[in-house]
C-alpha cells in the first residue's frame, strides 16, 4: 500500500501536476493540504473516479484539505468526517473498520500562534483518545513544526523562529505520545537533507536548503509494516513536496 501527503499549495495552480503525479506513482491514498479552493472550485481533471474523494474547503483561496482513497482498497467504504476541534477546514478523516486515515493542515502560527498551539494541543488529544479505543491511526500532513535541529538546514536554524521553538516541539512529542511514528525518521534516522519545504526564493529548493515539516504519522503496527517513506521532491512546483510512505 502506497499512503502519500502534499501540501499543493494552490489545487488550482497544482491540478496538471498532481494528476501527472497521481497517474506515475498511483498512491493508495492521498491526502492533500492548503487546497486554497471551495469544493465547487476543484478542478474537474481532479475528479478521479478511482478514489473515494472528500474535499474539504470552505475559505476561498485559504486552506483547505482533501483525502483521496482508492475505491476497492478495503472491504468497505470510508467513512469520511472531522473531528470536533476542526477549524478553516483543516483536517479530514476517514475511518474503514478500526483503521483511521486523516490529512491535516496545522496552522503556521504566523497570525495567530495560539491558534496554532491551541489546535496542536487538541489535535494530540485526540490521537490519544483514538489510542484508548484501540484505533489504529495513519495521519498525515503539512504539521508545521520542525521536529528537531536535523530537520532544518543549518543556515535556517533560528530557535525562537515560529516552526522551530521548543514550546512547539514539545507539543509534537504529545502528539506523538508513544503511540505513533515518525515513519520517514524511523527510516532514515540519520538523513539531515531530508526537507519537504522550501522558501521559495534564493533558489532554495534547488539548493535544498529548508524544513521538514510534513509528515506521515502512523500506528506502531502501520510503521513497522513500513518499508520506503521517501520526500519526492522532484515532483511539482508547489514550495512543498509530497511524502509516500509505502508499506509491505
Amino acid at each position: 500500500m502506497k499512503i502519500a501527503t502534499w501540501n499543493v499549495n494552490g489545487i488550482r495552480a497544482r491540478q496538471t501536476q498532481f494528476c501527472d503525479w497521481l497517474e506515475r506513482d498511483r498512491p493508495d491514498v492521498v491526502c492533500l493540504q492548503e487546497l486554497k479552493a471551495q469544493p465547487e472550485q476543484i478542478p474537474q481533471q481532479c475528479h478521479h473516479m478511482d478514489y473515494h474523494v472528500y474535499w474539504h474547503g470552505s475559505l476561498r483561496a485559504y486552506s483547505g484539505v482533501s483525502l483521496h482513497i482508492r475505491k476497492g482498497l478495503f472491504e468497505t467504504e470510508p467513512v469520511f468526517s472531522h473531528p470536533e476541534f476542526d477549524m478553516e477546514s483543516r483536517i479530514v478523516q476517514a475511518a474503514v473498520g478500526s483503521l483511521v486515515i486523516a490529512s491535516v493542515y496545522v496552522p503556521n502560527g504566523g497570525k495567530d500562534y495560539g491558534a496554532k498551539i491551541q489546535f496542536m494541543t487538541r489535535l494530540a488529544a485526540w490521537t490519544e483518545q483514538l489510542h484508548r479505543e484501540g484505533r489504529e491511526l495513519v495521519l498525515c500532513g503539512d504539521i508545521n513544526i520542525t521536529r528537531a535541529d536535523n530537520d532544518v538546514h543549518p543556515k535556517e536554524r533560528k530557535p525562537d523562529v515560529i516552526g522551530q521553538r521548543e514550546e512547539e516541539r514539545m507539543l509534537f512529542d504529545k502528539l506523538l505520545g508513544g503511540h505513533l511514528v515518525d515513519v520517514g525518521r524511523a527510516l532514515d534516522p540519520d538523513n539531515a537533507n531530508m526537507f519537504t519545504w522550501w522558501a521559495p526564493w534564493r533558489s532554495m529548493r534547488q539548493r535544498n536548503i529548508g524544513w521538514r515539516i510534513d509528515y506521515i504519522l502512523a500506528s506502531p503496527t502501520i510503521s513497522a509494516r513500513a518499508t520506503a517513506c521517501p520526500v519526492l521532491a522532484d515532483v511539482g512546483t508547489s514550495d512543498h513536496a509530497p511524502v509516500m510512505m509505502t508499506t509491505g
